[in-house]
């Protein structure tokens, strides 16, 4: 952690971050190692989800991403498998030129209701490289060993 207005990662890069609410907490990591930063709900109580149900949960966080990164916004494993709930676009992305408020649109996939409580750790933002690139139409496309066999038709081993 370098100051209240940025983080880092193991790499150095740093990431600015602005605080929209005072109850707003900095994208944590669980261990030196992690990939992703825990993104925490910034609700002023409790809010309940029920069964297959999805609500916009604010983190409170506005982020500046460096240019040809994006903030990839995943589920975090135990909330996911043991409480059903995940990111409903199961991953998030937030853009390097988007300056407003980090949101997770939650979802419950369990039977049951659901409760976030505020501060809880809701899912977690991985920084990411990704490649800039042109499409070009084309009559037809090289030849592969696979061709146009879609899902399952390369089997199970």
């Amino acid at each position: 952690i370098v100051n209240s207005n940025s983080f880092l990662g193991v790499d150095g890069m740093k990431i600015e971050w602005k605080k929209l609410t005072s109850s707003a907490k900095m994208p944590e990591r669980g261990s030196a190692w992690a990939a992703g930063y825990d993104l925490f709900a910034d609700i002023a109580e409790e809010t309940r989800l029920a069964p297959h149900e999805t609500k916009m949960i604010g983190t409170g966080v506005a982020l500046a991403v460096p240019e040809g990164y994006f903030g990839g916004v995943f589920a975090r494993s135990g909330l996911s498998a043991k409480e059903g709930l995940r990111p409903a676009n199961c991953t998030g992305v937030v853009d390097a030129d988007y300056r407003g408020e980090v949101k997770v649109a939650l979802h419950n996939d369990s039977g049951e209701e659901r409760v976030v409580a505020p501060g809880q750790k809701i899912a977690q933002l991985v920084i990411m490289p990704f490649l800039s690139v042109e499409f070009e139409e084309v009559a037809d496309l090289d030849e592969t060993e696979r061709g146009q066999g879609g899902f399952g038709s390369t089997g199970k081993m």
